[in-house]
């Protein structure tokens, strides 16, 4: 596998190093892109009973938008019957990401649309910062959206974007990732984060039963309580409903590793779970309810890395690989998530 080089973006179909615990090698969620450069990203997520509000961007002045990609989680419409909206003034049709299996209830499915055409034009050239856009939905099937705008600026570092999408299987999933040189988190720069966007989800919190998910990462706790309506039109703390079911990890969350379920916002910091000399991370997940929908994940790391194809070498990790960096990005590339959350 040649190295990728700085600026280059993968339009990733493959599947990766990942075990799963029904004993398929096939991931739910699978990679979507992968970006390698002076690259950062933008989440929000979006939800209301009467199917129109605001979604946001934060991109800063002089940045120029690569991709944005719009999602839309849906219950009970495995079709998509429907299912539609527009996105500042311009309509938006969707393609749908799969529905999960049973045993999962309520036909839970995602589906994504290309909006970079919209949302370009709105922020290059602009004049940096929070950017607003007015979004509406067709369908009261529709739980809420989560909008990914990707952008690149001469100042920014070399990093790496990877976006993972579609969902997580029911019965949990293992991932282990490998790495091809030792890592190194004290090095200068370094980071990785994970932001996560969960449908149809609902928590004890919001009146719903006690449904949250749990993650460890190499034996580590990273969250047991994954989910709720942060993205709500009510903030995190109100009614659940359908219609408003949705949390994705944004630019303002704060990292929610740890922090109880009415706090956690779906981003979370992964350097923690890296010791120095590491050549591999385990993700184990775990959930009892079967009733949510983790149609996103998203991650940022710094350097550049390398995403493993479906035909992955025996120790699982393609070459050559950039030192330090390398297995936080294939975390992106090898998650398989549970969770459950519903409403009332």
């Amino acid at each position: 596998m040649m190295k990728m080089r700085p600026t280059r973006v993968l339009a990733a179909a493959a599947a990766v190093c990942a075990l799963g615990m029904a004993g398929s090698a096939h991931a739910a969620l699978t990679t979507f892109q992968s970006f390698v450069g002076n690259y950062a990203v933008s989440s929000d997520g979006w939800g209301s009973t009467t199917q129109q509000g605001t979604i946001q961007a934060f991109v800063p002045a002089g940045a120029t938008v690569t991709a944005a990609y719009l999602y839309t989680s849906t219950a009970n419409n495995g079709s998509l019957a429907g299912v539609g909206g527009t996105l500042a003034g311009n309509t938006v049709s969707y393609s749908s990401l799969g529905t999960i299996p049973s045993p999962t209830c309520c036909s839970l499915t995602a589906a994504r649309a290309d909006v970079t055409s919209i949302i370009k034009p709105l922020i290059d050239g602009g004049a940096g910062g929070t950017y607003n856009f007015n979004i509406t939905e067709t369908s009261s099937s529709q739980d809420g959206s989560a909008l990914v705008v990707v952008y690149q600026h001469a100042s920014l570092g070399l990093s790496t974007v990877a976006i993972m999408d579609g969902y997580a299987r029911t019965e949990g999933d293992v991932a282990t990732l490998n790495f091809a040189q030792p890592l190194d988190p004290s090095a200068a720069g370094f980071f990785a984060e994970m932001r996560l966007g969960i449908g149809f989800s609902c928590g004890v919190v919001n009146g719903c039963a006690d449904q949250a998910s749990t993650v460890h990462v190499n034996g580590a706790l990273l969250t047991d309580t994954a989910g709720g309506i942060d993205d709500s039109d009510v903030g995190p703390l109100g009614a659940a409903a359908n219609g408003r079911l949705i949390t994705v990890g944004g630019d303002n969350d704060p990292f929610s590793n740890g922090l109880s379920y009415a706090e956690n916002r779906e981003r979370y910091d992964l350097v923690p779970f890296v010791s120095g000399g590491d050549t591999s991370l385990e993700i184990r997940t775990t959930n009892a309810s079967r009733d949510d929908n983790i149609f996103l994940a998203i991650f940022h790391v710094s350097g550049e890395a390398a995403v493993c194809d479906p035909n992955c070498p025996p120790n699982g990790v393609p070459e050559p690989f950039t030192p330090a960096l390398i297995g936080t990005a294939l975390l992106g590339l090898a998650l398989q998530r549970r969770y459950g959350k519903k409403a009332a």
